[in-house]
This record gives structure tokens, C-alpha cells and sequence, in this order.
């Protein structure tokens, strides 16, 4: 049986593979995108119910389609964003196959390209791009023992408040996943504890713009990473119609803000003692925001309103003047704890020089600075601040396809005849 070829292989058929189909497509790269499950399959299945995107519409999508029947201002729910890049896929005519699992990526001996095991067969393919995106392995970090006798998940396994057995909920971890999950389960009448470390925190809306346009116009989207920089966590919501992240808020609204979670012993839980910090590093953010936008907005004459009460940061509560160090979870009733605590990558299936020994990518912009062929797509700060959002993912896309195609330009040339030397 003959040997299926092709130009690319793009693995995941998420935001990042379905972008990359498009530019590829435009270029008239001939390529295969796989999929292990379904189209934006971790939209669907490793996210909690109420989720919606965390950028208004307008915004968080891609150039050549719009949400139909939503107004650009709404922030989408989740199957209705996987159902958008279905729909994406289909409009584009992407050569998607799912239900694919990628197993093995080796080099090609003696000629360019390499050979991918897959759960159908084997694919020979000149250049490889690993599309799945910066949310591969959960990470649960091994401080509560399973004997503890706590509920413990992930918040790729949270779905609703309904999942967890009755009591108190200890929610680890301030990003967009943790808050939002522990302000749901506030709501639905839990008692919550929410430990927070170091976070950017910026205004939903400010001066009447939200702040994906204020990040845009400050140019803050573009910005390149500096040490340190990606690993930053970013509280930001679009639940309830879009709200600014306040943890001084919700602690007034009844949550209990905690340090990071530190140490387990004997049933009682330790927290590092710098929460207050954590907090004033968020604030600082926050009002860093609000000044370049009033200075953006004085120097360019616009008018948009001004928001004094914006600026005032609520005095700190209780929980955070007088930290709690150290719970007994049996005490507190607390019954489960989630960890909203991110994610490692795992590239275990590409060829061993293309990745660290901790699994983390070598490359420079998305291509691979020692595996030729092979390339990453969807990295936070990949290329600059918006990689791995809808919208970023698209732009670092165009960037790859276009290097791909000039290497396949290289390798298709071949050198004219040298003229004859003319002789007297």
C-alpha cells in the first residue's frame, strides 16, 4: 500500500490548525490538519459549562467570519465557539480529519520531510506543525494527598456546581479559570475560599471602550515577551456581560482570599503570607491601565468619558488585613478543592531535539531552531502578548505559512547553467 504524502501536517484542529489550514490554503500549500477527537474539541469537553469567551465578539475571532446573529459587543458561550470553527472549517474547505490520533514524528533518513504514525497509517509530510495549542497537560500540583479524602480536580474537569458533593469549595489559583469558577460557585450559595497569587488584573471597560481595545490602541497586544512575562496570570471575565476581576469585592460579597497554597499536613492546609502583595501587584496593573488610557485619550483629543470612581481601590477585608496562614480543611467543611493552576506542554511525539528536556519547545517564533520542518503554533507569547488568543493565533498563522513556503521555495530551486566563458 502506497504511502499517503503530503506538503504540511498540521496536528490539532483547534483555533491554531484551523488557522494554519487557511493561510496554507491561500499559499496553495497542500496540507492534512488531524484531529484526535472533534473541531475545537477542548472548547466543547474540557470546559466548565457556563463558560463564555473572555473577549467580546468583535474581537475574539477571525477576520472572514463574523458570530452570526450576535451582537459584536456579546461575549460567547463556548459550544457556540466551537461551532464557529466548525463552521470556519467548512466555509474554507479545510482538509480536516477527525477522530486521528497523532502517535510518532520521526525524521525522514536521507531526504527531506518526515514520518508520522498515526491511528490510520503513516503519512509522510515535509514539514510539521503542532497546532494543539498551550493547554496540553493539567497541572495538579501534589501538595493534598488523594488519602486526604478531598474531592480534587482540575479545572479542565469542573463543570458545574452540581459536580461536587455538598459543602464548602477551595478553588486554587486567581487566573480567568479560577475566579470565574469561584465566583459561579459563590453565587450558586457555596462557601469558597480562593487562593491567589501574582496576577495582571485589568478594567473590563473603561472610559467606554473595553480593554481589549484598550490593550490594542496601547499597543499592549503586540508587546514581546520579557523574562518571566508568560507566566504571569491574567484575571479577566466576560461572565455576566463582561466584569472587572475584583477580589476585594468578592471577598466583601462573602469569598475568603487566601495565599498561595503552600504545604498539607495532617488535615490542615498552609498559605503563603503574601496575599496583600499578590493584590497591590494586581492593582498596580489595573490603575498602570487606566493612566495610559487617560493619557492616550489627552493626546489624541478623544471623547470618551471620564471615570474617577474607577480609580478607587476598595479597602482591603478582613481576610487579607488579618491573613488566614493555615485551615483545617474537616474544620471549614471544605469537601473539594479545584486547581486552577495551568498547564505543562508535552511534545513527547515530536522528534527529541525538537523540545527540552522538561518538554518545553525549542523554537524562535514559532520555527523550530534545531528540527528544520518542524514548527509550533498557539504558544502563549509565541510572538508577542497575543499568541495563543483567537484573534493573535491567526496573525503568528500567516507568519508560519509564510516560512514554510519560502523554505519550499529554496529547496524547488535549482541553478541555472553557467554560461560559457567567452575567449579571445
Amino acid at each position: 500500500m502506497p504511502v499517503e504524502k503530503t506538503d504540511v501536517l498540521v496536528v490539532g484542529a483547534g483555533q491554531a490548525g484551523i488557522a494554519m489550514s487557511e493561510h496554507l490554503g491561500r499559499m496553495g500549500v497542500s496540507h492534512l490538519v488531524l484531529e484526535r477527537a472533534r473541531i475545537a474539541e477542548r472548547w466543547r469537553s474540557e470546559r466548565w459549562d457556563s463558560l463564555v469567551a473572555n473577549g467580546p465578539a468583535w474581537h475574539d475571532r477571525f477576520p472572514g467570519l463574523e458570530f452570526e446573529g450576535r451582537s459584536p459587543d456579546a461575549f460567547i458561550a463556548k459550544d457556540e465557539i466551537a461551532d464557529y470553527f466548525e463552521r470556519y472549517a467548512a466555509k474554507l474547505g479545510a482538509p480536516v480529519r477527525c477522530g486521528v490520533e497523532v502517535g510518532k514524528v520521526t525524521r525522514l533518513e536521507g531526504r527531506p520531510g518526515f514520518r508520522v504514525e498515526t491511528s490510520e497509517g503513516v503519512i509522510e509530510a515535509g514539514n510539521v506543525v503542532a497546532a494543539t495549542g498551550p493547554f496540553q497537560k493539567p497541572v495538579i500540583p501534589a501538595i493534598v494527598p488523594e488519602e486526604a479524602g478531598i474531592v480534587q480536580m482540575h479545572s479542565t474537569g469542573y463543570r458545574n456546581p452540581g459536580q461536587l458533593p455538598e459543602g464548602a469549595v477551595l478553588v486554587v489559583g486567581a487566573g480567568a479559570s479560577g475566579a470565574q469558577i469561584a465566583q459561579e460557585l459563590m453565587e450558586m450559595g457555596r462557601k469558597v475560599f480562593l487562593a491567589v497569587g501574582p496576577h495582571d488584573r485589568p478594567p473590563r471597560r473603561y472610559r467606554d471602550r473595553d480593554f481589549v481595545w484598550w490593550l490594542g490602541v496601547l499597543n499592549k497586544w503586540d508587546m514581546e515577551t520579557t523574562p518571566g512575562a508568560e507566566h504571569v496570570t491574567f484575571a479577566v471575565s466576560g461572565a455576566h456581560g463582561g466584569q472587572t476581576v475584583d477580589f476585594r469585592r468578592l471577598a466583601n460579597e462573602g469569598m475568603t482570599l487566601l495565599g498561595k497554597a503552600d504545604r498539607y499536613d495532617n488535615g490542615r492546609l498552609s498559605f503563603t503570607a503574601d496575599l496583600a502583595e499578590s493584590l497591590a501587584h494586581g492593582d498596580r496593573n489595573y490603575l498602570a491601565v487606566l493612566k495610559e488610557a487617560d493619557d492616550f485619550v489627552a493626546r489624541n483629543g478623544l471623547d470618551l468619558p471620564e471615570e474617577p470612581e474607577a480609580h478607587r481601590i476598595l479597602p482591603d477585608p478582613d481576610c487579607v488585613a488579618n491573613p488566614i496562614l493555615s485551615l483545617e480543611l474537616a474544620a471549614e467543611n471544605i469537601t473539594s478543592i479545584i486547581w486552577a493552576t495551568g498547564f505543562t506542554q508535552d511534545y513527547s511525539w515530536l522528534p527529541e531535539g525538537a523540545h527540552d528536556d522538561s518538554g518545553r519547545p525549542r523554537h524562535s517564533r514559532g520555527v523550530s531552531v534545531t528540527e528544520p520542518g518542524i514548527y509550533f503554533l498557539g504558544l502563549p507569547w509565541q510572538t508577542r502578548r497575543g499568541s495563543s488568543f483567537i484573534w493573535g493565533v491567526w496573525h503568528d498563522a500567516a507568519a508560519i505559512a509564510d516560512h514554510i513556503a519560502k523554505q519550499r521555495a529554496y529547496l524547488a530551486h535549482e541553478p541555472a547553467h553557467a554560461p560559457e566563458t567567452e575567449t579571445a
